[in-house]
């Protein structure tokens, strides 16, 4: 199934540069030639290389975590309904962001930057909360995240209550997106997110091992407690990174590695980097749709939600059978 790789990587160069051509203004792929060329004036080169480009780089980071990260807590789960945010760190970069709108120091960069340091201090007590004598168990890492994020809901929940008017700020940054996208979050974000998906992918024989049993995975030499530590960092990172620069986007954890699962199959070395490129593709068509389907920008997480929920009902149902 490695076959499946190059036209996935041929659809995003196409997706890449047709996300480039649209959008609100009458910015078109000619003139994206025009900037290639040197030859553009001023604004327009301003709308897509200081635009556009960025945004789309970071949603191209973006959906890529988030599906790598997806398919490696199914794998550490043996649950293909596990998602990204099962460990609670979406919940806690809320309560970040909250925080620092609440108190009135919300610029883009302190915005990110406490959405970032909450979601991975999030994580960090979910393991702890979730450590025992034995080890790591993944039940009592799956509770953990559930009532960690059942507790920073609420808490979210108080602060927009108290927000007053900077309510729709708070509400607004949990729906997801990427208007304030900027060279600046590019930076931020690359580093991680690259990093951990090289893990990931580099580690692909691993996860094959662990979705057989941790038996099995003892069996072949593998260091079951260590490996999942490393795991669990590295996708609460891809996770963090993902919500810090565009806010919550539900359902691309789920769905991606899914869909790739159902024509690749199970094994995560075809899987990982498919799920890797079809993330990448996935998320700037889905921006796209949100910034020209109406006058007024639609949130993306939003459209993933429409999108997602009636894939996860299909998995539900599909499950049972």
């Amino acid at each position: 199934m490695y076959k499946l790789i190059p036209p996935l990587i041929l659809l995003n160069a196409l997706i890449f540069i047709l996300c480039l051509s649209l959008g609100p203004s009458s910015v078109g792929f000619y003139d994206v030639i025009e900037v290639i060329n040197g030859k553009a004036d001023t604004n327009t080169e301003s709308i897509i290389l200081a635009y556009r480009m960025p945004r789309i780089i970071i949603s191209m980071l973006v959906g890529s975590a988030l599906a790598t990260a997806g398919c490696a807590m199914q794998a550490l789960f043996r649950n293909p309904l596990a998602d990204p945010y099962v460990l609670g760190v979406s919940s806690g970069a809320s309560v970040g962001a909250a925080i620092v709108i609440l108190i009135g120091i919300a610029t883009t960069l302190n915005t990110m930057l406490a959405a970032f340091v909450f979601s991975l201090l999030t994580a960090f007590i979910v393991y702890k909360l979730g450590e025992t004598k034995i080890g790591l168990p993944v039940y009592t890492l799956l509770l953990a995240g559930v009532a960690m994020a059942s507790f920073l809901s609420g808490v979210t929940s108080l602060l927009i209550y108290l927000a007053g008017k900077e309510m729709h700020q708070i509400v607004f940054w949990i729906m997801g997106g990427f208007w304030t996208a900027q060279w600046e979050k590019v930076w931020f974000v690359f580093v991680p997110i690259v990093g951990s998906i090289v893990y990931v992918l580099l580690n692909s024989w691993n996860l094959n091992a662990i979705l057989m049993g941790e038996e099995h995975a003892l069996s072949v030499g593998i260091d079951v407690e260590s490996f999942k530590k490393k795991i669990i960092a590295a996708s609460s990172l891809l996770t963090s990174s993902s919500v810090a620069v565009s806010g919550i986007i539900g359902f691309v954890g789920i769905v991606i590695p899914h869909a790739m699962r159902l024509i690749v199959g199970e094994n995560h070395r075809t899987l990982i980097p498919t799920t890797i490129l079809f993330g990448a593709a996935f998320m700037p068509l889905v921006d796209l749709i949100a910034r020209t389907a109406t006058e007024s920008e639609i949130p993306v997480g939003i459209i993933t939600a429409l999108l997602g929920a009636p894939f996860f009902i299909y998995l539900l149902r599909r499950a049972k059978v």
